[in-house]
């Protein structure tokens, strides 16, 4: 029996085929061809130009040709998306999820996105979000005469975690787990995160002893967080290095790898204010203190923990500079002071009066200065932005962003730009040519200058 059988199902081609040397020779010619040992066909991704392909070396053999028009999605409410529909949802971890039939011109302009990702098990791609990419992709679905269908992806229930008032069995941290800590050096805030997770690690086996956990409790646990807590990558990353850290650094024992699935970190664009939403910002924001505090965090490109840790005297007018000590990675580092922020400095220097720390909180004194909470300056930037018209989920973290990707739109160069923010890889700051689009139009192919 020589006849073929060829499906077509979304995004894959089905091949069945007699045994045969010479078919298999060709077929094994097809990037990302692979044998399904459990239907006993081929399976082969349903690019451009695969199928006819196929068709052309089988010819007349072919005894069937089944090209399926619809897909069926877990996604989606109807359950079945057709032909020439794509399904938009704006998910809650930053990323725009997008369900549809294969629509060659619209995968093409999905690739040209950064971090785009193709879900093979769902059979869906996403991007992240970003408004100017959500209008983007609107506008490329308008013109490929695709009917749009636009959700908002429904916030999850989450379990929350076990309070430590609960329980009159609540296990503490170990107090040699904070020493260790401590004697490596760890950052106060790295301390804060791990304590908890830890916590809460061994509180989820409230009948077993620390030291009796190990591989499967770790494994069932991170499982928990991810199917009961409904927790970010980030979070789960982090939940199983404040666990390793006991095993591996408290106890000494040799470095162990854990066979838990550690879930691949999800690619989101940082949020950005254009400089007319700063402006705004600042302008709404009428106290003195608070004005001098964002001025500084955004002027300078500074993370929260770098500004409450500055001083009075990190602040160096003659060379316009502000010194970042220790910073993240325990790297001392240089950044920007600005004339206007200078001025605003002194100004409210000259009538708050600080002792040590250049922004400290109540009940600070000469012989005991108190930092300024984190709490209250995330409360600043709330309060200023409830005050314009901007309506993006700003945070203190997203000046620091936005400083970034205006030195990048005003032509600054990205090596100095790593260098003010005090990224270790230029990788990280790579990002923030993602975000700006601005003086492409000004760009001109190098084929526009060949004499041709």
């Amino acid at each position: 029996m020589n006849s073929i059988e060829i499906r077509v199902k979304g995004r894959k081609i089905l091949l069945k085929i007699p045994k045969n040397e010479v078919d298999i020779t060709f077929i094994r010619t097809i990037p990302y061809v692979r044998w399904n040992q459990q239907y006993f066909v081929w399976e082969i991704p349903h690019y451009p130009g695969n199928l006819e392909k196929i068709k052309e070396h089988f010819g007349e053999r072919v005894s069937l040709l089944e090209i399926q028009e619809e897909i069926s999605s877990p996604a989606s409410e109807k359950g079945i998306i057709q032909k020439n529909e794509v399904l938009m949802i704006r998910t809650n971890s930053g990323r725009i999820k997008l369900i549809f039939g294969y629509v060659t011109e619209l995968i093409k302009h999905i690739k040209t996105m950064p971090y785009y990702k193709w879900d093979t098990k769902n059979k869906w791609w996403t991007v992240p979000y970003t408004e100017q990419y959500e209008e983007e992709l609107k506008r490329k679905m308008e013109e490929l005469g695709l009917k749009l269908t636009f959700e908002l992806e429904k916030e999850k229930k989450i379990t929350p975690k076990a309070s430590p008032l609960a329980s009159s069995a609540y296990k503490k941290c170990p107090e040699a787990y904070m020493n260790k800590l401590k004697e490596r050096r760890y950052s106060p805030s790295t301390a804060r995160a791990y304590i908890p997770l830890f916590e809460e690690f061994i509180n989820h086996y409230p009948n077993l002893e620390i030291d009796s956990l190990g591989e499967q409790e770790i494994m069932e646990f991170s499982r928990y967080l991810v199917t009961e807590r409904k927790v970010s990558s980030s979070f789960q990353n982090q939940a199983i290095n404040a666990i390793k850290f006991y095993f591996e650094k408290v106890k000494g024992g040799e470095r162990k790898f854990y066979h838990v699935d550690r879930p691949i970190r999800e690619k989101i664009l940082p949020i950005v204010c254009s400089e007319e939403e700063i402006v705004a910002i600042l302008n709404a924001t009428k106290n003195l203190k608070h004005k001098a505090i964002l001025m500084t965090i955004y002027s300078a490109g500074l993370r929260v923990s770098e500004l409450i840790d500055l001083t009075i005297n990190d602040i160096d007018s003659q060379r316009m500079q502000i010194f970042i000590k220790q910073a993240k990675a325990k790297k001392d580092r240089y950044t920007l002071l600005s004339k206007r922020t200078l001025s605003i400095l002194r100004e409210y220097i000259k009538r708050e009066r600080p002792e040590y720390y250049l922004f400290e909180g109540q009940g600070s004194t000469k012989d005991k200065p108190v930092k300024y909470s984190t709490t209250s300056i995330e409360s600043i930037v709330r309060a200023a932005v409830a005050k314009t018209k901007i309506r993006k989920k700003v945070t203190p973290h997203t000046l620091r962003h936005s400083f970034a990707t205006h030195l990048l739109e005003n032509g600054t160069d990205l090596r100095y730009i790593q260098s003010l923010l005090g990224h270790e890889s230029p990788k990280t700051t790579q990002v923030y040519t993602h975000i700006t689009t601005k003086g492409f139009d000004q760009i001109q192919s190098p084929l526009d200058n060949l004499d041709i």
